[in-house]
């Protein structure tokens, strides 16, 4: 499997991620989501919460919406802390 056939990730994702040395399921699994899109908002700046909550349903195998739904305040609190967080 690749990564851009993880739920909620495409191959636009896969791109992004390969940018910050992300190439393998493997290595996407082992990763912590926040320090990925850490490094990714850094590349990219433009890159959106989206990505954060894609990526976190796919590490956990759930839906981005569900991710969003149940947790939105969680993750903007740890962005907060990262000084990540949307203005």
């Amino acid at each position: 499997m690749t990564i851009g056939k993880l739920n909620g990730l495409g191959p636009k994702s896969a791109a992004s991620l390969a940018t910050i040395n992300i190439h393998t399921v493997e290595e996407f699994m082992g990763a912590d989501v926040y320090q990925m899109y850490a490094q990714l908002k850094s590349i990219s700046p433009e890159t959106s919460l989206n990505m954060l909550y894609a990526m976190i349903g796919a590490q956990e195998g759930s839906h981005w919406q569900e991710v969003v739904r149940t947790r939105k305040v969680e993750i903007l609190m740890r962005l907060d802390d990262m000084n990540l967080a949307p203005k």
